[in-house]
This record gives structure tokens, C-alpha cells and sequence, in this order.
């Protein structure tokens, strides 16, 4: 059914018509991964499954992220493999591993197409990955960091990495860039904290400004470290403003675990779920759901996992519904705000990883 979705844009559902397109996917996607996932078979006995009581999304399972760390999770033959992602972790830490086969890479890349098209258009454009090619050059084993940087290579007709491998900024490259692609409209892509630290912080050093005004800025991650150097989301947009005169920030929540589809930001600051996606917060004491404005635990459900079973997860995340089918910005569907890990999560962003190791060099 996933090809119905295609059909759509990504927010021009209302709620009760995407909870039926959607209640209908995650059913015949937790039939699949019944059949081909011997844990996660035994994770719906165990919690005692019944499709005849799926009443809406929130009545699928969740199935706990965390045991993509512990066990070799998919729905697919080892020989159907055709690419393997993993979360990131310090070392010594156990990673998560998703699996995915060429048709689930394929749904994946298409959805993330379609999902930023509604924010900068339907054109590819030049892209400044504030990133060092390094991380990208081992194809056989993606981290998030990786992964995210390769998928968004679709959307873009040149990707141009502005770090050396030292993570130093190279302004021959950044000037070469700008003298192309700065008069029109362009795409800067980095995870929060290197923005930040190799970016920002360097322009500042060097007495540096540019006219970044037709950028888009896509972030995402390692606002923990951030905050706690007191930088906060609004401190962060007004310093880039300041030397690069950014005009469209484009932050977005996401994980391996459900690669594509992504919650991206809207021009009124709020993370949007797509008609591929939703998210439900549900209570700490019972994993009731939340009502809108009721901080809970992040679940998220995905109508794109087809090569493992990470179409219905609980996160180690806590956040906001703040409101669904009413965003000024005109998109449908539920918006959100992160508010971080929870307390006794291990879990670590991958941005946040190379933030702690960075500040320990």
C-alpha cells in the first residue's frame, strides 16, 4: 500500500484520513514482520497481539529501540542485504543495526525526497555539507552521520564538503562555493554541533562573513551539547544569522532506526510528522497516551520499514504534541518539540557522540 502514500503530498492529510491510510499500513507491515522476524514474533505473543483489536495507530505495539542494540533484527535473508546502517555510540557501547534490502533504501530515499521538496521545492540544488568526505567513504557501513549526508545526495546536483579530514574549515573550498551557488538558492547540511564548532565558531575566529540568505540551513542533533554550553535553538539561529545572514533553518528529528522519514521544521519553528509518519507521546507510569500539550515518552510509527520490524518504536526520547492540523505554516499532521533523552537513556545521538569526543581531544 505504500504506493498510495506517493500519490499525496506529505502534509495534506487531515487527521482522520491519514489514521486510516496509516492504521491500514502498520497492520499488514506487523503481519509481515510476524512472519519473517522470529524476535519480533515472539514480542507479540509476548504481549499478546491481536490485529482484529487495532482500533487506531496507537493500538499497534511499540516495539522498544533499544532492541535494535541487543539482537540482529530483519524480516529479509542475509543474501537480500543490500545495506547495513548503524546508529552511533562511544566506544565500547553496543550500536544499532538496520538491515535494509534495495526496495526499503529505495522507499526510504523516495520519501525523503518528497518530504524536504515541501520545504525548498522540487529542484535539486548545490549543497555545502559542513562535513569531512571521511565520513561518507566506507559504503559497507553507514553510521547516521553517513547515512544522512548519502540520502540527501538525492536531492542535490552537487555536494560539496567545506571540512578537511582534521575538521578544520577549508575557505578555498567554501569561497569556491559561495562564488558559484550564493546568489541562488542552496542547501547546508550538518549535524548541530559541528555547525557550531567548525563552522561558526571559525568564521567568528577569522573575522569572516558571508550572504548565505538564499540557504536553506538542514540540522539536526547534538542540541545536548549545546545547551550545555548555554546555547540555546533561538542563540543558535541569531549567531549564523549574524555571519552568515542564514534565511531558512530547517532543523529535523529522526533516527537510523526509521531513516526517511524525518520530522523537519517548519517556517513557524515547529517539527512536522508527514502522512509516512506519526508520533505518539505516552505516559510514564502506564504508557497511556499523552494528550496534546502533555510532555510523554516518543513513539514513532513508520509506513516505510519493510527489510526489519522498526515500523512501530518506542524511543528513549521525551517530547510535546503541541497541536495537529493547525500549524500557521499550513502543513497537516501532528507538530511536535523534542525536549531530549530521557534521564536513564544510554542512547546517544550521534552528534552528541562526536560532540564528547571531540571535547576530549
Amino acid at each position: 500500500m505504500i504506493t498510495d502514500f506517493y500519490e499525496l503530498d506529505p502534509y495534506e492529510l487531515n487527521s482522520a484520513d491519514k489514521e486510516e491510510m496509516l492504521r491500514k499500513e502498520l497492520i499488514e507491515l506487523t503481519s509481515l514482520h510476524k512472519d519473517k522476524c522470529k524476535e519480533y514474533s515472539n514480542f507479540l505473543e509476548a504481549v499478546g497481539y491481536d490485529a482484529g483489536k487495532i482500533n487506531n495507530v496507537a493500538d499497534i505495539p511499540f516495539f522498544p529501540v533499544r532492541m535494535f542494540k541487543e539482537y540482529d533484527l530483519k524480516s529479509i535473508r542475509d543474501d537480500e542485504i543490500f545495506k547495513t546502517m548503524t546508529s552511533s555510540g562511544t566506544t565500547g557501547q553496543k550500536v544499532s543495526k538496520i538491515f535494509l534490502d534495495k526496495e526499503t533504501a529505495m522507499i526510504q530515499q523516495k520519501v525523503m525526497v518528497k518530504i524536504l521538496s515541501s520545504y525548498w521545492g522540487k529542484k535539486r540544488l548545490p549543497m555545502l555539507v559542513i562535513d569531512t568526505p571521511e565520513v561518507v567513504r566506507n559504503r559497507e557501513m553507514f553510521t547516521a552521520r553517513g547515512a544522512a549526508i548519502i540520502g540527501l545526495q538525492v536531492v542535490s546536483r552537487d555536494t560539496v564538503y567545506v571540512l578537511n579530514d582534521d575538521m578544520t574549515l577549508n575557505y578555498d573550498v567554501l569561497d569556491d562555493f559561495m562564488n558559484k551557488y550564493g546568489n541562488q538558492r542552496f542547501i547546508i547540511f550538518g549535524f548541530t554541533f559541528l555547525v557550531w564548532e567548525h563552522f561558526y565558531k571559525e568564521l567568528l575566529k577569522a573575522d569572516k562573513k558571508y550572504d548565505m540568505s538564499e540557504a536553506f540551513l538542514m540540522t539536526g542533533g547534538g542540541w545536548k551539547k549545546l545547551e550545555s554550553e548555554a546555547v540555546s535553538r533561538e542563540m543558535f539561529k541569531s549567531k549564523l544569522r549574524e555571519v552568515c545572514n542564514i534565511g531558512h533553518f530547517l532543523d529535523h528529528y529522526g533516527m537510523v532506526e526509521q531513516t526517511g522519514c524525518i520530522y523537519a521544521e517548519c517556517e513557524c519553528g515547529n517539527l512536522h510528522a508527514s502522512i509516512y509518519s506519526d508520533v505518539i507521546t505516552r505516559r510514564y507510569e502506564d504508557f497511556s497516551p499523552c494528550d496534546i500539550g502533555e510532555k510523554g515518552i516518543i513513539q514513532v510509527v513508520s509506513a516505510l520499514p519493510h527489510s526489519y520490524p522498526g515500523h512501530s518504536l518506542l524511543t528513549e526520547d521525551e517530547g510535546i504534541i503541541l497541536g495537529e492540523d493547525d500549524c500557521p505554516c499550513g502543513r497537516k499532521g501532528k507538530y511536535i518539540q523534542i525536549l531530549g533523552r530521557l534521564k536513564s537513556a544510554e542512547l546517544r545521538g550521534c552528534s552528541d557522540t562526536y560532540a564528547d569526543k571531540y571535547g576530549q581531544n
